[in-house]
């Protein structure tokens, strides 16, 4: 007999999700979340935009969202600009206790699991269990298909010792001092004496270095006249950013087992966000409703796909901004494109953009050097490059 009818591999945002949306809609599925660590989710924070998802996907993820701001800030040397669009967050510990609460008679946290197969997997203990399926969700996967840069950073929940007088999210302050890359701060309101500040970076190379970072927001805190009072939790990840790559070849790899979130490569690619797109997964297999292996690795990795086809603008604007001019001065790609109306903004967080904004976007005169940036547009292979 089967240990489950699904077994998730990864206990992370987008196979907690889909298990919540599963939970809802197909109660009779016997669930089991496999994760390694000892809570779901980890420790990290997922933000999207008002116009990201559809209402109706909203209400069902709106028990999960710790924060909602009506709009949020963006700052470049050249410009500052509030835009009016809602930007919301989640946080992993609201995240872990929600799940537990509806799943955890399907949860077994402290597990680690060395081999996955569409039917089966392999823990550290030696057992095998097995499902009707398996689904893979642990992140993103090495690979040679696909091309990437990075953004990486580093997060730290602070209280102050007096009130930050911050009414929004600042989402990308580029007006700090450049380095290793397109660099920019983030910042959340989340109570009166209470910030996240991440240092951010639009980098070649994955190496995060801590200690640097640190001293960044340490910085950026006495700059804006923000007295530390402590620091009551820290985060920090690497993000992909797709350059090119042969999503076909990506796929096969997976060797018939379904995945999800960057294993999948569903994120936006340019911003990184992968919450939007786990809530469309999820609700995009419910209303499929086939949970076979089969019918499953096939469904998901034509959606995965489509979506690739669909995005090849944006992996053209990443080659633009990591491949013409000068690394110090890739804010200024990001600085015109925020002088931009507010509803494309608006579009190209949710990965809608219409034939008009693409063109709006790339027309007048170019930040950057146009050799660069001819350049930059006809590199669409840089993965084959890689391979070699």
């Amino acid at each position: 007999m089967a240990d489950a009818d699904l077994i998730l591999v990864g206990g992370g945002l987008a196979n907690g999700l889909l298990a919540l949306r599963l939970r809802q809609a197909r109660p009779d599925l016997r669930l089991l979340i496999i994760e390694q660590g000892a809570t779901l989710g980890g420790n990290h924070t997922w933000s999207f935009h008002e116009h990201d998802l559809a209402c109706a996907q909203q209400a069902w993820l709106e028990p999960l969202v710790g924060h909602r701001w009506p709009g949020y800030e963006v700052i470049f040397p050249g410009l500052q600009r509030r835009l009016g669009s809602g930007y919301a967050s989640l946080f992993s510990d609201r995240f872990h206790q929600l799940l537990m609460s509806e799943l955890a008679d399907g949860v077994r946290l402290n597990t680690v699991v060395t081999r996955v197969e569409p039917r089966q997997v392999r823990l550290g203990s030696g057992r095998v269990l097995r499902a009707g399926a398996v689904i893979d969700g642990r992140g993103v996967r090495q690979t040679d298909q696909l091309a990437l840069g990075f953004q990486k950073f580093l997060g730290q929940e602070l209280r102050l010792h007096e009130p930050h007088g911050l009414l929004e999210p600042i989402i990308m302050d580029a007006s700090v001092a450049q380095q290793d890359g397109y660099r920019f701060v983030y910042v959340l309101p989340l109570s009166t004496d209470t910030l996240l500040i991440e240092d951010t970076y639009y980098a070649d190379g994955d190496a995060v270095a801590p200690g640097t970072l640190r001293d960044n927001i340490r910085r950026y805190a006495e700059a804006r006249d923000w007295r530390i009072a402590e620091t009551l939790r820290e985060e920090q990840g690497v993000l992909p950013i797709v350059l090119s790559g042969d999503l076909q070849a990506f796929w096969e790899e997976a060797r018939g087992v379904p995945q999800t979130g960057l294993s999948a490569a569903l994120f936006h690619p340019t911003t990184g966000y992968s919450l939007p797109d786990a809530v469309r997964l999820a609700d995009h297999l419910v209303a499929l409703d086939r949970w076979d292996v089969d019918s499953l690795f096939a469904a998901i990795r034509d959606y995965s796909m489509l979506q690739w086809r669909q995005r090849g603008f944006f992996r053209l604007l990443n080659r633009m901004l990591f491949m013409a001019g000068p690394a110090d001065r890739r804010w200024a790609v990001m600085q015109r494109f925020y002088g931009l109306r507010e509803s494309l903004i608006q579009r190209f967080y949710a990965a809608h953009l219409t034939t008009w904004d693409r063109l709006r976007i790339v027309s007048g005169k170019p930040p950057v050097p146009v050799r660069e940036a001819l350049r930059a547009l006809a590199a669409g292979n840089l993965h084959h490059k890689e391979k070699r």
